[in-house]
C-alpha cells in the first residue's frame, strides 16, 4: 500500500539513525520499526546477541582504574608543555 506520512523532526532524526546502523532503505527500515511498535516481528530477529565477557585486569593494588583518564589528560598537558618550550627556544 502507497501512502503518505508526516514524520517530526524527532522522529525523522531517529529513523535516519536506524537507516544509517542498520544500512537499509528508508522504507524497510519504516516498515520495521511500524511492526516493532505495533508488536509485530522484531526488528532484531534472527540477529545474534553481542555479549561481553569481563575480565579482571590485573593491576597492582593501589592503581584506580577510573584514573586513566587523568593520566592521559597530565600525559598529554606534559607533552605540550614540553613541545611549547623548544619552540620558545628554537625562536
Amino acid at each position: 500500500m502507497r501512502t503518505t506520512v508526516t514524520l517530526e523532526k524527532d522522529v525523522e532524526r531517529i529513523l535516519r539513525d536506524a537507516m544509517h546502523r542498520s544500512r537499509k532503505s528508508f522504507k524497510q527500515t519504516l516498515n520495521a520499526a511500524v511492526r516493532a511498535g505495533l508488536g509485530g516481528k522484531s526488528v532484531t530477529a534472527g540477529a545474534t546477541q553481542f555479549i561481553i565477557k569481563a575480565r579482571p585486569l590485573g593491576l597492582r593494588s593501589g592503581i584506580d582504574p577510573a584514573s586513566f583518564n587523568k593520566l592521559a589528560d597530565d600525559l598529554e598537558i606534559d607533552a605540550f608543555l614540553d613541545k611549547n618550550r623548544r619552540v620558545k627556544k628554537s625562536r
